[in-house]
């Protein structure tokens, strides 16, 4: 008997032979937003396609062992072997194929915020952007920086950065499949800079993460878009250049304003600009579309309350915690070094556990 399983392997893997075809096509190439765009989605179907073509040889071995199982044992051996090895990958294969989230294999842009506690909360918020970037570093992921605005004290009070993998992201797990779980409050308990008396103060930092969208994604009518520009200011509001090389955008039928003056250029700033609107339209789309769904499950792990306290970070007793799913780990020094996978990990077990229905 036929199964729905059965029938949505089915239509995978047509879907994926469609995609060979047309990655074999220099057609294709001369666009390179859909080259771009098929790319990734072949490679998002190549894990599934390569174990079911696995299954497939080892049915096939397995029915060949069995037969020769009788006269020689060490096909007798091998036929054990095999019948371990289907269901194990049977069982990746079911895995592989619980519906993912459709932005996994984008990139990202990543913004961090001071937020309650003053000088200190802007100092936690570099050192927030500091563990990133190191993570990234491991991950050979390029990181661009697309607003930066410095506190007094060296800190930041408001910053956005574009990561992306190099070349296509491999089974399709680009940075949005990271880092989505990071979107958040996250607070810092420390004995601040500018604490005299070494009594530990808490304050925090938001961390907002989005899919970068592509044109595509988005339809921005730059009519419905007012550009202000200014010049750049750097701490204490002083002037960092004697130009208006900064830019303001105003999205007028939603009201979301985003700002950049990292760059010299008003034409770079306003590009940088862009990038950080459309991505915020599109987290407000697809927001939208989940709420008109009536959408009853919401993922632990990944909520759309940007004002949710997601985690903290106890330096006195080098403690992490993560609240959402009681993760606890005692290596913060480690972790804000840039060693984020083993709580990365637990986050996508955790969501991958709840898709399962487990």
């Amino acid at each position: 008997m036929t199964t729905v399983a059965d029938n949505r392997l089915a239509s995978l893997l047509a879907e994926y032979a469609d995609l060979e075809a047309q990655m074999g096509d220099p057609e294709l190439h001369a666009d390179p937003a859909q080259a771009k765009r098929v790319g990734r989605r072949y490679a998002e179907l190549t894990p599934i396609a390569k174990t079911a073509a696995e299954i497939e040889d080892a049915k096939g071995d397995l029915e060949t062992a069995e037969e020769l199982a009788g006269e020689d044992s060490e096909f007798a051996e091998e036929a054990e072997r095999l019948r371990k090895l289907v269901p194990e990958l049977e069982s990746k294969l079911g895995e592989l194929m619980i519906p993912r989230d459709p932005d996994d294999s984008k990139d990202v842009i990543m913004e961090i915020k001071a937020g309650a506690g003053g000088e200190e909360s802007g100092l936690f918020a570099d050192d927030l952007m500091r563990m990133y970037q190191r993570y990234f570093e491991r991950r050979g992921w390029a990181v661009e920086t697309l607003e930066k605005v410095p506190t007094d004290l060296g800190g930041i009070k408001d910053s956005s950065i574009a990561v992306r993998t190099k070349g296509t992201p491999e089974g399709g797990n680009g940075v949005w499949s990271r880092m989505k779980f990071e979107g958040g409050v996250h607070r810092v308990q420390r004995v601040p800079v500018t604490e005299s008396q070494g009594r530990v103060h808490t304050s925090a930092a938001a961390v907002v993460v989005m899919p970068e969208a592509e044109e595509v994604d988005v339809e921005l009518n730059m009519h419905e878009v007012r550009i202000d520009v200014y010049r750049s200011s750097g701490p204490g509001g002083q002037s960092v250049n004697t130009t208006d090389s900064a830019v303001r955008l105003t999205h007028e039928p939603t009201g979301i304003v985003v700002t950049s003056q990292n760059e010299k250029s008003q034409l770079q700033n306003k590009e940088a600009a862009l990038r950080v609107l459309r991505a915020r339209l599109f987290a407000r789309q697809q927001e939208e579309a989940e709420a008109a769904a009536g959408e009853a499950r919401r993922s632990q792990v990944r909520t759309a309350d940007r004002s949710e306290r997601i985690r903290t970070y106890n330096f006195p007793q080098s403690r992490i915690t993560d609240h959402r799913i009681g993760f606890t780990a005692y290596n913060l020094e480690q972790v804000m070094n840039g060693e984020l996978d083993e709580l990365l990990d637990a986050l996508a077990a955790a969501d991958r556990a709840e898709r399962m229905g487990t």
